[in-house]
């Protein structure tokens, strides 16, 4: 009798992982998509805010949601080593620079890109199944929930903003000088007439 169970319980992790590797699978094919990704993470979140405008409810698990994604925001918007918190960790790995004489070094981020994406994508995803349960429907007068919201935004953007400032740094390719390759010969050689 207890090969049976035995089997069943070798079947269900061979599934699983099966899962896991065909899930880690179609997961790094669409790396290299991040225009693809955003956009699915956007319908994810308007079927949220949907269920929730239908249900007229779960503000407190939107409101949990919001400050969990704050938080990742300013994971995503902040350097792998910042120099505020640890001066010594400046000089063994990459940093900013302090200086306009210091060697320029690119932005790291503490949050990169992909893990950024799939943790607002997989926080959707959690507190829309939330929604499913009423024990998380928990009845609060949401236009409180929601001033609170804006108020710890407006605090920890403007944090983090004076901190970009303090430190020289822009977390956005965008604005950014590229490298436009080599001048031709002939322009070089007709300035100097």
């Amino acid at each position: 009798m207890d090969g049976g169970g035995g089997a069943a319980a070798t079947a269900a992790t061979k599934w699983r992982t099966d899962a896991s590797r065909a899930f880690q699978y179609y997961l790094d094919r669409s790396t290299p998509h991040a225009t693809g990704r955003w956009l699915g993470t956007l319908a994810v979140a308007a079927i949220y805010a949907l269920r929730v405008y239908l249900v007229q409810g779960f503000y407190v698990v939107t409101y949990g949601l919001g400050i969990y994604l704050l938080n990742l925001l300013i994971g995503f918007l902040s350097p792998m080593v910042d120099p505020e918190l640890d001066p010594s960790a400046a000089v063994d790995g990459p940093a900013l620079p302090t200086r306009g004489s210091d060697e320029f070094k690119p932005f790291i981020r503490r949050l990169p890109e992909f893990k950024f994406w799939y943790a607002i994508t997989k926080a959707f995803v959690i507190a829309f199944l939330m929604t499913f349960f009423s024990v998380f429907d928990v009845p609060v007068f949401w236009p409180i929930l929601l001033c609170y919201w804006i108020v710890l935004f407006v605090l920890t953007m403007k944090r983090q903003i004076v901190h970009m400032i303090k430190y020289k740094y822009v977390p956005f390719s965008i604005g950014k000088q590229k490298y436009g390759g080599k001048k031709s010969g002939a322009s070089s050689s007709s300035s100097k007439d």
